[in-house]
């Protein structure tokens, strides 16, 4: 059974390509925030643990992901516990949270790809991160991110390849 794909291709209005996912979450927002800006949260279903100095400008240093060297970022806005974005890597992330009643709160990513060629590959990979995260905010507890060879990953990249999203760009810690 192929696996289901949540996450949207879009062309944002300045004409950046950028990949988006959206899910609901029955917690409060201030909850929420804590999930995408707290570094021991975010390590649990983020690719990388990321500390945040929350003020635009702000440093960001992202360390633990296994195929990927530490690094810096900058924190592009922040308005908690609404919206946080930041460059990652030359890409930006966006987490946008909305209330949806007393507490329940709708989370959104949007990842602006640097190169539209990393659509697939980038949301596969954030389809098993939000896995965690959903996970999560049930109350449950996956193996994070970086589950290993046993993540579902392969699926839904051969999932986003056959829905035509751009492709094309290296998969780190693949082989060949």
């Amino acid at each position: 059974m192929p696996a289901e794909l949540t996450g949207t291709y879009v062309t944002l209005d300045d004409g950046r390509p950028a990949v988006r996912f959206s899910r609901v979450y029955g917690h409060p927002i201030d909850r929420v925030w804590h999930f995408v800006t707290d570094p021991d949260e975010l390590a649990e279903w983020f690719p990388s643990r990321a500390e945040f100095d929350l003020r635009p400008g702000g440093a960001v240093k992202f360390t633990g992901d296994p195929n990927m060297p530490e690094s810096q970022g900058t924190v592009l806005a922040v308005d908690p516990p609404r919206n946080l974005a930041f460059d990652w890597g030359g890409d930006e992330i966006r987490f946008d949270l909305a209330p949806e009643g007393e507490d329940r709160t709708r989370f959104t990513l949007t990842h602006v790809l640097g190169e539209e060629n990393t659509a697939a590959r980038n949301s596969a990979g954030w389809e098993v991160c939000l896995s965690a995260l959903d996970a999560k905010a049930r109350g449950e507890r996956l193996q994070g991110p970086h589950a290993g060879v046993t993540a579902s990953w392969k699926e839904y990249y051969q999932g986003y390849l056959d829905a035509g999203l751009p492709a094309g760009a290296p998969v780190p810690g693949a082989d060949g």
